[in-house]
């Protein structure tokens, strides 16, 4: 299943993005080895990031977000965890 992770950033989250960054691509690294990563990026209007993931279940999903470090270490405020559906691009 796919899931669509919306991390909103805090007041001072693009000055922490710059220190904890590796760490947080360091927490995305096996999940895109496996596939799992459909895309992921930062908003251009520096207001947080969005993941889409495979994962197995709304838990996993949410575990995944909880554990990352942007939001251990305050960069994301807020964070959302919703299923998703994807029509396009079509899988192949």
């Amino acid at each position: 299943m796919k899931f669509v992770i919306l991390g909103f950033d805090g007041p001072d989250g693009e000055a922490k993005r710059k220190i904890h960054r590796p760490a947080h691509l360091a927490k995305m690294e096996p999940l895109d080895l496996q596939g799992r990563v459909v895309l992921a990026g930062p908003l251009s209007d520096k207001t947080g990031s969005l993941i889409v993931i495979e994962a197995d279940s709304l838990e996993e999903a949410q575990r995944f977000a909880r554990e990352d470090p942007y939001t251990i270490h305050g960069i994301f405020e807020r964070v959302e965890v919703h299923p998703f559906i994807q029509v396009f691009p079509k899988e192949r």
